[in-house]
């Protein structure tokens, strides 16, 4: 019972409304991979793993820093995590936080949005996403 107290409240903070959006950084040439393509099995790192890395919105900008950092021609995908269905898992990753990890391709249509990263002073300069 124990346990399952302790789960509940490691996932209380994803007691998501449906209309929670998850994240994706694409360098300029995996974007275009998935627009000319349709589909897409991710970045190497996805493709090494063997899920899609996703970032919530709290999440997303420490993931450009350290996994992207200085890097120009960077884009960011919104998807809707609902829409995902049971391929989207959240596991313990950086720090005990979960993260979204989606065990499927990543399709086109899956795409809510996506905004450019530039770099400003160093700094990938991110839309709003509250």
């Amino acid at each position: 019972m124990e346990e399952c107290q302790s789960l509940l409240t490691l996932l209380a903070p994803l007691a998501i409304d449906a209309a929670m959006l998850i994240y994706k950084i694409f360098r300029a040439d995996e974007w275009s991979t998935l627009q000319a393509d349709g589909v897409t099995d991710g970045a190497p790192i996805d493709v090494a793993d063997g899920y899609v890395h996703f970032s919530t919105a709290e999440q997303a900008q420490e993931t450009a820093a350290k996994h992207f950092a200085g890097e120009e021609g960077l884009v960011l995908l919104a998807l809707q995590a609902e829409a995902l269905g049971d391929d989207l898992k959240w596991e313990p990753s950086r720090g005990g936080q979960l993260f979204p990890h989606l065990y499927r391709a990543l399709r086109i249509e899956d795409v809510l949005w996506d905004r450019p990263l530039p770099l400003v002073n160093g700094v990938h300069a991110f839309p709003d996403l509250s």
